[in-house]
């Protein structure tokens, strides 16, 4: 029999996890479908619950349930646990294990796909919110200089990098505490990318050798990397990358190959123009 799986979201239409895993499962051999499902706002538990007796083997969660997909799960990996957060699950026994590859994705995509060395390196995080908090772990496990997270309510940012603060130093501010500081990796985990506005950042953050990364994809050349290039960041990167390299250890988790991620990157990108 076929197996089924899903990815879930509010609103999902412009989902390309479909297209992703159809690619992974076509180059694999991989007897499985893969559909997106568009959950009720207030009804996101009992739509999980429809597909695995309709059933579902693994669903990818985004937003605005990776909060939710985080309480329903009976059991979470490491790193679900220190994000707060899910992007994926898995439905064993049934039981539903959770997962969250957002981070580890990102990791990836910034070390084989852009050649970014993070050992040593500065890094800055605009935001503070879901995507934030899932990726922080990860980047700091490779080692970086400093990890500045920087938030319009400088109280979410210090919340965020409170745990991380002795052990690694990680400091939570206000936009306006940038200052002149220059960091050599600049991640925009914001949501301001997707209404075609800027987080307030200044140009200064960014070091022209350094790289200006936005989580969001498929927008081209958005506010937050027009304004590194005119800083004269000459390396801009998008969140293809991460959303594919994410989805590769989401698919080696529920079928147990790792598939291949570049060419559903190169098939996938965007010109940032």
């Amino acid at each position: 029999m076929t197996d089924r799986y899903a990815v879930i979201g509010n609103p999902i239409a412009q989902s390309k996890s479909p297209l992703i895993h159809g690619q992974f499962a076509a180059t694999h051999g991989q007897d499985m479908v893969y559909e997106a499902i568009e959950g009720p706002l207030e009804g996101f538990a009992d739509a999980v619950r429809a597909f695995i007796a309709a059933g579902g083997r693994g669903m990818n969660v985004t937003a605005p349930f990776k909060l939710q997909a985080y309480e329903m799960a009976d059991t979470l990996s490491e790193r679900a646990r220190q994000a707060g957060a899910v992007n994926t699950l898995k439905f064993e026994g049934g039981r539903i294990a959770a997962d969250n590859f957002d981070g580890i994705g990102l990791v990836n995509d910034l070390q084989r796909n852009l050649g970014m060395a993070l050992s040593g390196c500065r890094v800055l995080m605009l935001g503070a919110g879901g995507a934030a908090r899932g990726a922080l772990r990860p980047l700091l496990e490779q080692g970086p200089a400093e990890l500045v997270i920087a938030n319009r309510h400088p109280e979410k940012a210090e919340a965020l990098a409170r745990p991380y603060a002795a052990s690694h130093g990680v400091r939570g501010i206000s936009y306006a505490e940038i200052g002149r500081q220059r960091f050599d990796l600049v991640v925009n985990a914001t949501s301001a990318s997707l209404r075609g506005e800027l987080p307030p950042v200044p140009a200064t953050a960014f070091s022209p050798e350094g790289l200006a990364y936005e989580l969001a994809y498929g927008k081209g050349l958005t506010p937050f990397l027009r304004l590194a290039q005119n800083a004269g960041v000459s390396h801009l990167a998008d969140g293809v990358g991460m959303l594919i390299e994410q989805a590769a250890e989401g698919f080696a988790w529920w079928r147990g190959v790792r598939p291949e991620t570049g060419p559903v990157i190169r098939r996938m990108t965007v010109p940032l123009v």
